[in-house]
């Protein structure tokens, strides 16, 4: 019995880690943005998984929110909120000219901005963007915003 619980533990802690860092499409097959994270959560400095019961939808799109306030400030001004580059990371459209999914818990908001970011294990390492974002924000952040017409389209 000892053994089957250590086994179920270690099965779900392994699940769980995986999750916390699991990349995510912006917008999945359901048409449900950022992996059901408000968007809204992130300018008050937390990112917050939002609830199907307060959703909304923008261009095709649909947003969950944490609160109903969060919803009634997305429907007022939803451009204030919507991550940069369509929800691309952020440092893959400038420093790559790519297209690259994101870890939602990985952003930055830079001049009332919202950027997100890659952030998982490749070749065998953690490889979280934001970390050369953070040292370059400037210069990917302008880089990024040029590039992303033509990226846009690829």
């Amino acid at each position: 019995m000892k053994i089957i619980k250590y086994i179920l533990v270690l099965v779900m802690a392994t699940t769980f880690g995986a999750a916390a860092h699991a990349q995510i499409a912006p917008v999945d097959d359901n048409g449900v943005a950022i992996g059901g994270y408000d968007v809204v959560s992130y300018f008050s400095g937390e990112a917050q998984r939002g609830f199907e019961s307060f959703s909304a939808k923008h261009n095709g799109v649909t947003y969950y929110f944490f609160t109903k306030d969060n919803r009634a400030a997305f429907t007022n001004s939803p451009e204030q909120y919507l991550p940069q580059f369509d929800g691309f990371c952020a440092w893959g459209v400038g420093a790559k000219s790519a297209k690259f999914p994101i870890d939602p818990e990985s952003y930055d908001i830079v001049d009332g901005k919202l950027y997100l970011f890659f952030n998982a294990p490749f070749n065998g390492e953690q490889f979280n963007t934001i970390l050369d974002w953070n040292k370059r924000t400037t210069e990917l952040k302008s880089a990024a915003h040029k590039n992303w017409s033509m990226v846009k389209k690829s």
